[in-house]
């Protein structure tokens, strides 16, 4: 039978020990230097390193699929500003037409009618 000294038994816990940290410290280079290429897009707030295209405006980044539902809304927005003057001149002319009139008179013979 073999007898193992307690000191044996540390080295492979040391070793994955020391392995570990040497991990570790990859992964923290490893960002360090990933960080001077990380931008963050101001609408969706993901993170994108050089992959994913975006475009510096001011000094904020927008991805590529920020951008085109950006352009989709300008793109329309003609028809936004129409339907806005149409719904203010509907309101206009709904709060004219009840200022100028005491209200709706319902004519003699109609269903709601009261007898005279």
């Amino acid at each position: 039978m073999h007898a193992t000294s307690p000191a044996a038994s540390r080295a492979p816990e040391k070793r994955r020990l020391l392995r570990t940290l040497v991990q570790g410290k990859r992964y923290e280079a490893y960002v360090e230097q990933q960080t001077s290429d990380m931008r963050v897009c101001a609408f969706c707030d993901r993170i994108y390193y050089r992959r994913k295209p975006l475009k510096p405006i001011g000094v904020r980044w927008i991805c590529i699929d920020c951008l085109r539902s950006l352009k989709e809304s300008l793109d329309t927005l003609d028809q936004w500003e129409e339907m806005s003057a149409l719904h203010e001149e509907m309101e206009r002319g709904a709060h004219s037409g009840l200022k100028g009139s005491p209200g709706p008179e319902s004519p003699r013979g109609s269903p709601g009618a009261s007898p005279p």
